[in-house]
C-alpha cells in the first residue's frame, strides 16, 4: 500500500503543478516556466474534474496500512485537494477578485529568482509576456460577467499594476542587459504587447472603480468554510472569537505589568500607552533607517540565536530587500524563501521584503509609520520574519525528505505563522542581549505584537461574519491594540482583502506553543535546541499532524 500511495501522491502533485505553473516555479520547478495558468471558465471545469478524480484516487488508499509519515502526507494532500476543489467550484474568486489575475507574479519570479540560466529565463519571459494579452482578456471577461468586485480589491489591483509596469519596462530589459545576445528575438515585441495589455487592463479596472460596490465580507457560512480549509481545524468562528477575546484580556494585563516595570511606577491605567509612546520616541526610525535597522537586527539575531543555542541555525543566506511594488498593498513585510524543489535552494538567498514608508501618504501618516515601526518594533519584526522565525523555519523545512514531496511542497499557514509568533515569544523570554534595557523594550513590543495577533483573529471573524464597521475596527485596533492610525487603517484594509489568513497567527501560535510545552514534558532531558529541531524536522505540517509525527 505504501508504494501505491506514493505513486498516487506524486501523480497528483504533478497534476497540480502542471495546472499552476506560476506556483510550480515559486517552488523551484521550472518545467512550466514558459506558461501562464489558464484562468478561464473552461479551465475551472477541467480543474474541478481533475481535483475530484484526485480525491477519488486518494480515498481508495487504506491509510491503516501506511506508516505515520505517509498517513500524514495522505491527510495533508487530501485536505489540499478538498480546499482547491471548494475554491474552484464554490468560492470562485476568479470571477470577483482582480488580485487573482494580477500579472506581476508571473514576471517577478523569473526576474528576481536565479532558478536557471539567464537565457532560459529570458525565453520564458518572452513566452509569458506574449501570453499576457490573452491572460488579461480572460480577466476582463470573468470579472466583467461575475457577481461584482469590491472597491478595495480594485484599488489594490491597480496599485500592483504600477509594479508590473516597472517590471516590464525596467527590470526585464535590465536582466537582458546582463547577458547581451541572450535575449530571444521576440522578447522586445512580447514586452511591448504585454505593456499595452497592462495599460488596457488598468484603464478597464479604472473605469469600474465607481461601480465596484460589492461587499468584500464573506458572510457566516462561506467564512466558516474558508476558516476550516485554512486552519485545517474543527475550530468554529464562534469558538475562535471567544478564545481570542479571553486571551486579549490576559495579554492586556501582561502588557500593563511590563509597562509599569519599564516606567518604574506602580501599575495604573494608561501606562501601556505611555510606555509604548516612550519606546517609539526613544527608538525612532526614519525614511533612511528602516532597512539598515532591519539588516543590523538580522545580523545580531544570527549571533544571538546561536549564542543561546535555541535551535540549529543553518548558514543559508538571508537578505533584507525593499518590497517589490507589484507585491505591495497587503502586508508590511514578508519572507520569500527559495523554492523547496530548487536543487540550489540552500545556496539561494531567502528574501525578507520590507515595504518602504508610504511616500504617497500625508506627512502625518508617514510619521505614524515611523512611530509604529520604531527600532524596537523592527527588531521584533525581524525575529518574526527571519531569525528564528520564518527564514530559519523554512530553511529547516527545505531539508525535510519524506516518502513523497508532499511535506516539501505543501505547507500549513497556521504552522508557519504559529512558529514565527512562537519565535517572538521565545526571544522576548531569553532576551535581546545582556542589557536589561534592550530586553525590556523587546518585551514591550512583543506583547504589543501579541495584542496585534489576537486582534487579527477578532477582526477577521467579526468583519466576515458580522457587521463590524470601519470606525469600530479602528477604535478596537487603536485603543486596545495601541496601534498607530496608519497601521490600523492598513489592517482594516488587509482584513477586507483577505479572509481567514489573519486568524492563522493566533490559532497557529496556540498549536505550536502547546506542542513545545508538551514536548518539554515528554523529553525533559533534551535541550531547547534539540526539542526545537524536532519540531522543525517535518516540513511545515498543520500542528495537529505535527503532534502525530512527534508521537504526542
Amino acid at each position: 500500500m505504501t508504494g501505491r500511495f506514493r505513486e498516487v501522491a506524486e501523480r497528483v502533485l504533478d497534476a497540480l503543478l502542471d495546472e499552476n505553473p506560476e506556483w510550480a516555479l515559486d517552488l523551484g520547478d521550472p518545467r512550466g516556466a514558459d506558461r501562464l495558468t489558464d484562468r478561464s471558465e473552461e479551465a475551472d471545469v477541467r480543474r474541478a474534474r481533475l481535483l475530484t478524480d484526485a480525491l477519488g484516487s486518494l480515498d481508495d488508499i487504506d491509510d491503516d496500512l501506511l506508516s505515520p509519515g505517509d498517513r500524514v502526507d495522505l491527510e495533508i494532500l487530501r485536505a489540499r485537494i478538498g480546499s482547491e476543489l471548494w475554491h474552484t467550484a464554490e468560492l470562485r474568486p476568479l470571477s470577483r477578485d482582480p488580485l487573482e489575475h494580477s500579472p506581476g507574479e508571473a514576471v517577478y519570479a523569473l526576474v528576481e529568482r536565479e532558478h536557471f540560466p539567464v537565457a532560459d529565463r529570458l525565453a520564458a519571459l518572452a513566452a509569458r509576456c506574449s501570453a499576457l494579452p490573452g491572460h488579461l482578456a480572460v480577466a476582463r471577461e470573468r470579472l466583467g460577467s461575475g457577481p461584482g468586485m469590491s472597491r478595495v480589491h480594485v484599488e489594490t489591483a491597480l496599485a500592483r499594476l504600477e509594479g508590473t509596469r516597472t517590471l516590464l519596462s525596467d527590470d526585464v530589459p535590465a536582466l537582458a542587459a546582463r547577458e547581451p545576445g541572450a535575449a530571444p528575438a521576440d522578447l522586445e515585441n512580447a514586452l511591448e504587447a504585454a505593456l499595452a495589455a497592462v495599460e488596457e487592463y488598468g484603464e478597464w479596472l479604472t473605469g469600474r472603480l465607481e461601480t465596484s460596490t460589492a461587499d468584500p465580507r464573506l458572510g457566516e457560512r462561506v467564512y466558516a468554510a474558508r476558516l476550516w480549509y485554512t486552519l485545517d481545524s474543527e475550530l468554529t468562528p464562534e469558538a475562535l472569537l471567544v478564545r481570542a477575546e479571553s486571551d486579549l484580556i490576559a495579554t492586556e494585563e501582561a502588557l500593563a505589568e511590563a509597562s509599569a516595570a519599564y516606567l518604574g511606577r506602580p501599575p495604573a491605567a494608561g501606562l501601556a500607552a505611555e510606555a509604548l509612546a516612550r519606546v517609539a520616541a526613544e527608538h525612532a526610525s526614519g525614511p533612511d533607517t528602516v532597512r539598515p535597522l532591519c539588516e543590523d537586527a538580522l545580523a545580531h539575531l544570527g549571533r544571538r540565536v546561536r549564542e543561546l543555542d535555541l535551535v540549529t541555525v543553518h548558514d543559508d543566506p538571508v537578505r533584507v530587500v525593499p518590497m517589490p511594488e507589484a507585491r505591495r498593498g497587503i502586508a508590511v513585510a514578508y519572507c520569500d524563501p527559495p523554492g523547496p524543489l530548487d536543487p540550489r535552494a540552500a545556496q539561494s538567498p531567502t528574501l525578507v521584503a520590507v515595504a518602504p514608508p508610504p511616500q504617497d501618504r500625508s506627512a502625518a501618516r508617514r510619521e505614524s509609520f515611523f512611530r509604529e515601526y520604531n527600532a524596537g518594533m523592527l527588531r521584533n519584526l525581524m525575529v518574526h520574519e527571519a531569525m528564528p522565525g520564518h527564514a530559519l523555519q523554512l530553511a529547516h523545512a527545505s531539508r525535510h525528505r519524506g516518502g513523497t514531496r508532499v511535506g516539501r511542497v505543501l505547507s500549513s499557514g497556521p504552522f508557519v505563522e504559529g512558529w514565527a509568533v512562537y519565535a517572538e515569544e521565545l526571544m522576548a523570554r531569553h532576551g535581546w542581549s545582556d542589557d536589561p534595557a534592550d530586553n525590556a523594550v523587546l518585551r514591550l513590543v512583543q506583547l504589543k505584537m501579541r495584542l496585534r495577533m489576537i486582534l487579527n483573529a477578532v477582526l477577521d471573524v467579526r468583519l466576515h461574519t458580522g457587521d463590524l464597521t470601519e470606525a469600530e475596527a479602528m477604535a478596537l485596533l487603536v485603543e486596545r491594540g495601541h496601534q498607530e492610525e496608519g497601521e490600523a487603517a492598513g489592517k482594516w484594509r488587509r482584513a477586507l482583502l483577505t479572509s481567514a489568513q489573519l486568524s492563522t497567527y493566533y490559532v497557529g501560535h496556540t498549536g505550536v506553543a502547546d506542542i513545545a510545552r508538551d514536548l518539554a514534558a515528554v523529553h525533559p532531558g533534551r535541550s531547547d535546541r534539540e526539542r526545537h529541531d524536532m519540531m522543525l524536522a517535518h516540513g511545515s505540517p498543520p500542528p495537529r499532524h505535527l503532534r502525530t509525527l512527534l508521537g504526542l
